[in-house]
């Protein structure tokens, strides 16, 4: 018997209100996601939309750039006209400062739809997080139905993070707010829960007697492009670690969930972190990794070092980390997490691989060492899921063996289209759902665990390795002896 989960949970009406309206991140990923389910029927008929901007933009202008993102987006059939019906949902509203009487135009236009729920998405820099939360709250327009959404970053510090999340629970409380991270809605992050929980034979392995190592690599082919000064003071460690990566790192080392609810689930998640061992010097000198792209070429393509890139003489800011990390439970215990992510490697991808302990005793002394089998998730850029196994090479001549992936490849195995991470998210906002979202004592034990790698950089005085853009980078230099990085190739991955 099957169950409709779009029955199950309905979406209530709904006002969703987009700070940052004409930003980027607006018109590449909230608007598209929205509308994608509005085409697939998910959207209640009843909801408004408001993009607010701090200055006056044509309404023709607005919304003919933003066609062309939902256009671009739209890698399906579907009937054009739904552009325009969504678009009448729409209205931009400008608000100059965070004033009732800049808010005014805003309140009459929630006011009358008072059984809404309000959705506010702070699509804006997060010091201004706090007065629009409090101009919201001052104006009446938060209530029990209200949801407020952040992107990230949450600060850059534990005590900046603190202060922002004081100044927020003035106005909304915790199980109202929602830390969006992309990655969590990835479809093959998803079924991370649903492989390990629903399939015996990899949790019963799940643990350090049977695994001997896990790598988690965020690759970018790009340099730092247009946010050439938000990075440099942020750098890989605080723009990728601080959150995707330890978010990737608690859905892979969790204990299994009581229940698949949101609190549950994150209380499993805060476990992990709370178990990460801290860093001191000599443990960042040995299992950690700084570096900076220099100057590389691709297919012949000569590009720029990250100084010149952000046009800077001098910068310690690092545009690669590769951390040595172990988790201090029963589960983990002396099973290393590498986790590594860089600026102008040699290709985009995201990956998770789980690295099996060999067999106890080779049968087959001729062929040498018998490889572990792995586990390979791969996140992007096309998402699918791989086991390395040993099988033996057809016809005589004895027991001659290779590893052969067996694959699951989304796009072969399911023909439907898979809703992009932020439509995943975005309803879940809208349902009430917070499993993806993270717990305020969630991201202040991830900062404790990154302040103690910043702190002890600072120290140790820890320089940054330069690596050729267009390179792999320097991770390898944390690696144990006999591991490797699991490099990424057009065809499939290959240890070299």
């Amino acid at each position: 018997m099957s169950v409709s989960l779009k029955n199950a949970m309905i979406i209530k009406p709904f006002n969703a209100v987009v700070y940052g309206g004409d930003g980027d991140l607006a018109f590449r990923k909230i608007y598209p996601a929205l509308f994608h389910r509005f085409v697939d029927n998910q959207l209640p008929n009843e909801f408004k939309l408001f993009a607010i901007t701090r200055t006056d933009k044509k309404h023709g202008v607005f919304f003919q750039e933003l066609r062309n993102f939902i256009e671009q987006s739209a890698a399906y059939d579907y009937d054009k006209g739904l552009i325009d019906v969504f678009f009448k949902k729409m209205r931009i509203i400008v608000v100059a400062n965070h004033t009732e009487a800049d808010y005014h135009e805003l309140k009459t236009a929630i006011e009358e739809q008072p059984n809404y729920q309000s959705v506010y998405y702070l699509s804006t820099p997060s010091d201004a997080f706090g007065p629009i939360c409090d101009c919201l709250k001052r104006c009446g327009l938060v209530n029990a139905k209200s949801k407020v959404v952040l992107e990230k970053p949450l600060g850059n510090s534990l005590a900046s993070s603190k202060e922002i999340h004081q100044k927020i629970i003035k106005s909304f409380n915790e199980n109202q707010i929602y830390r969006i991270d992309h990655y969590l809605g990835k479809e093959t992050v998803q079924n991370l829960m649903v492989l390990r929980f629903a399939n015996h034979l990899f949790e019963y392995s799940w643990n350090s007697e049977h695994i001997e190592s896990v790598q988690i690599t965020v690759a970018e082919s790009l340099g730092v492009e247009k946010r050439g000064d938000y990075y440099d003071h942020s750098g890989a460690l605080l723009d990728m670690v601080q959150n995707h990566l330890l978010q990737l790192l608690c859905l892979i080392a969790m204990e299994p969930p009581a229940k698949l609810e949101a609190d549950f689930v994150r209380n499993e998640k805060l476990k992990v972190l709370n178990s990460l061992r801290l860093y001191d010097k000599d443990a960042v000198i040995k299992d950690t990794v700084r570096g900076q792209y220099s100057r590389g070429a691709v297919n012949g393509v000569q590009l720029n070092s990250y100084l010149e890139d952000i046009e800077k003489y001098a910068s310690n800011t690092e545009t690669f980390v590769a951390i040595k990390a172990h988790i201090d439970n029963w589960r983990w215990k002396n099973t290393p997490f590498y986790l590594q992510t860089g600026k102008r490697m040699s290709a985009r991808y995201s990956e998770i691989v789980i690295n099996f302990r060999s067999v106890k005793h080779n049968v087959f002394p001729l062929q040498g060492e018998i490889p572990g089998n792995q586990l390979i998730i791969r996140l992007q850029p096309e998402e699918r899921i791989e086991l390395v196994q040993m099988t033996k090479l057809p016809g005589p001549g004895g027991y001659r063996y290779k590893p052969i992936s067996l694959k699951l490849d989304y796009v072969d195995s399911f023909t439907e289209r898979f809703p992009e991470a932020y439509e995943r998210l975005i309803v879940d906002v809208l349902r009430g759902n917070q499993t993806l979202f993270m717990r305020q004592d969630e991201l202040e034990a991830a900062w404790i665990w990154i302040e103690s790698i910043v702190k002890s950089w600072d120290e140790s005085k820890l320089k940054n390795v330069l690596y050729e853009a267009g390179s792999h980078g320097p991770g390898d230099l944390i690696m144990d002896k006999n591991q490797k990085w699991l490099r990424h190739t057009e065809d499939d991955f290959k240890a070299i």
